[in-house]
């Protein structure tokens, strides 16, 4: 996004767009200008779906960026979608998605509070849960879930079926005669209500979300209040370079990893993505650093993300424990997570041995990750799922390395 000058460093940092330049002949710098002046309180509106249980680092960008606002004195609106989980965004998917009960979306909705720093010092959490007025969670079930028959046809006939199929994802669904379900159109109406329901000034999004953050404009409008504004922040790519960080993708790097695990997999990205990394992870002032070295450089952001999620200590500790660990030193090693043997039935062939521990979701994976060069013990990196051990004493105390995400030593 091109420099505005007028705008604070600490908004604009990481932006990918804002949108609209004025509303009703005002600028976001005037808005934002004017609240300080007066003291007043910008609503700043991120809605997440709880449709599974961890928290990576795609997401922690959006966070962020409401923490800024919260600590330049606004006012973090914090919905989480557990209706709207229930049908599913449509954004980014080729097929329907599959809707989840609605006691999984509560017990979700549990876990990502927990990864955002409910419980915690303002200091040591990604939100600031702590300071008095700058944090407002709510669920959109609270006006979603009763809504009446009349309220829906009002609110559906705000859009049209083409605005819809306008949808980049919709548009080729439908020209590839992939089914689109009617409830799927209701997404977007259902997410811009959100913006009416809690009169949301400013909403957050990555760039994939401009189409629903825009349907929520229109609907405040329709209700006649002032259309927020939209601010879109990049879409991080995954640990592989190519797609973006996905748990479907196996690229991620969850917020709850151990720094061990969350160090190892940051100082193996690609070359190509590691300044992206740091200006959108970090607060590191890109000007400032003098690294050429693409190693230095990947393992000063390793670093920096590291103890922003584990604090300083714990993330030199993984960074030292990775260089242990990449010469062979695995004696020497601090604290590795370990994971028993205890329940396992040698002799055992590997790919099965790793889906047994739960480290995989099925043999078949199991057996692709392995023959990809996923797996290695002991730094020596292991292709042959088939590979037999005829008892656990072959692998006590032993290194595992799954990839860039886990990272644990076999124990009794």
């Amino acid at each position: 996004m091109a420099q505005n000058k007028e705008l604070p460093s600490w908004l604009l940092r990481g932006i990918s767009e804002i949108f609209p330049s004025q509303n009703n002949q005002k600028s976001l710098e005037s808005v934002i200008r004017e609240a300080k002046t007066n003291k007043k309180q910008l609503r700043v509106k991120l809605g997440i779906d709880p449709t599974g249980t961890d928290i990576h680092l795609g997401h922690s960008i959006l966070f962020k960026k409401l923490r800024s606002f919260q600590d330049n004195g606004h006012k973090a609106i914090l919905i989480i979608g557990d209706f709207t989980a229930q049908i599913g965004d449509p954004t980014g998917k080729n097929k329907t998605r599959m809707q989840l009960s609605e006691v999984d979306v509560k017990n979700n909705s549990k876990t990502y509070l927990k990864q955002l720093g409910l419980g915690k010092s303002a200091e040591k959490s990604i939100l600031d849960f702590e300071t008095e007025g700058r944090l407002e969670i709510r669920y959109n079930s609270e006006w979603l879930k009763n809504l009446n028959l009349n309220s829906i046809i009002e609110l559906m006939s705000f859009s049209t079926v083409g605005q819809m199929l306008a949808k980049e994802d919709f548009n080729k669904r439908y020209n590839s005669q992939v089914p689109i379900s009617l409830h799927e159109f209701l997404y977007p109406l259902l997410q811009g209500y959100d913006s009416v329901a809690v009169s949301a000034d400013i909403e957050l999004g990555g760039t994939d979300q401009k189409f629903n953050i825009a349907i929520g404009r229109d609907l405040q409008r329709k209700f006649n209040m002032e259309p927020q504004y939209g601010i879109l922040l990049p879409i991080l790519i995954g640990l592989d370079g190519i797609k973006k960080m996905s748990k479907s993708e196996f690229n991620t790097v969850g917020l709850c990893e151990e720094p061990l695990s969350m160090y190892s997999k940051l100082e193996k990205v690609k070359d190509k993505i590691i300044n992206s990394y740091i200006e959108l992870l970090t607060d590191c002032d890109m000007s400032k650093l003098d690294l050429k070295d693409p190693r230095e450089l990947q393992r000063f952001m390793a670093l920096e993300v590291t103890s922003l999620f584990h604090g300083r200590n714990a993330a030199l500790e993984a960074q030292s424990n990775s260089q242990k660990i990449f010469l062979g030193q695995k004696d020497n090693v601090g604290d590795i997570p370990e994971i028993s043997l205890g329940k396992s039935n040698f002799p055992i062939k590997l790919f099965y041995l790793l889906s047994s521990l739960n480290l995989y979701k099925s043999s078949s994976e199991s057996k692709r990750s392995i023959k990809g060069g996923g797996v290695k013990i002991d730094s020596q990196k292991i292709t042959n799922p088939d590979i037999i051990f005829e008892s656990k004493e072959e692998l006590l105390g032993k290194i595992l390395q799954i990839g860039k995400k886990v990272t644990k030593r076999f124990d009794n």
